[in-house]
């Protein structure tokens, strides 16, 4: 078939993807970037041959040089045209491409999301939470069971216990505004009888007096003792 039939009509070929067709726009801006390059050192060519001739009164050859180059310029401007064309279709297919896998990918997602609720029934996992949050609340009440002392300090008298708290708070006022000093400890009284000691060597003084007393009333009656006496006196 023609070129001009595959324009027009005839059998319609299969379109190519988006990245076939991003490809295919990339090898041509290639091939139009090198076209670009080898455009651009020809036109610095007629110009160098224009003026090297214009140096040497040639003025046709210089004149036949700056009417290429003029050629090649136009070309080069075609090209640039081209070339900004075929780069925003790129641009345009790579985005419509980016979308396309981010939709694809979005779908999968929303599939996958799909099939993971399949098995899940909304009213029975309100039920899960509702067991979940009754388990807790007896969890809880059973913590502050174990942890709530039981038979401590029942037998305590809240009201004795007032009572002392009050007499040790009037003590302390006492002593830090009042300045009442504290009552002085009552010392033991000393003993009125002879300790131990005392009494045994009393009672030995005693005996050696009245064994001299006893001593003495005998020599008094004995006449000899009189006699011996008298005779020392």
């Amino acid at each position: 078939m023609s070129f001009f039939g595959k324009m027009f009509g005839g059998k319609k070929d299969v379109a190519p993807t988006t990245g076939e067709a991003i490809q295919k726009l990339r090898e041509t801006e290639n091939m139009l970037i090198k076209k670009q390059e080898f455009l651009e050192a020809k036109i610095e060519d007629e110009l160098s041959t224009a003026r090297k001739n214009a140096s040497k009164n040639k003025r046709e050859l210089a004149l036949q040089a700056l009417k290429k180059k003029k050629r090649l310029e136009k070309q080069l401007q075609q090209i640039d045209g081209t070339l900004s064309t075929i780069e925003m279709q790129r641009e345009a297919l790579e985005s419509a491409n980016t979308n396309t896998a981010v939709l694809t990918t979005m779908k999968d997602a929303a599939d996958a999301l799909k099939n993971a609720h399949q098995h899940m029934d909304v009213d029975k996992v309100h039920d899960m939470m509702d067991d979940i949050a009754e388990q807790q609340d007896v969890a809880r009440e059973i913590s502050d069971a174990i942890s709530n002392p039981v038979a401590f300090g029942a037998d305590l008298d809240d009201e004795d216990l007032e009572r002392e708290l009050d007499e040790l708070e009037q003590e302390n006022f006492d002593k830090e505004i009042i300045g009442i000093p504290e009552p002085a400890p009552t010392l033991p009284e000393a003993p009125t009888e002879d300790l131990p000691e005392k009494a045994k060597e009393k009672k030995k003084a005693t005996t050696t007096t009245n064994t001299t007393t006893t001593a003495e009333a005998a020599d008094d009656d004995d006449p000899v003792m009189k006699q011996l006496l008298s005779w020392a006196n």
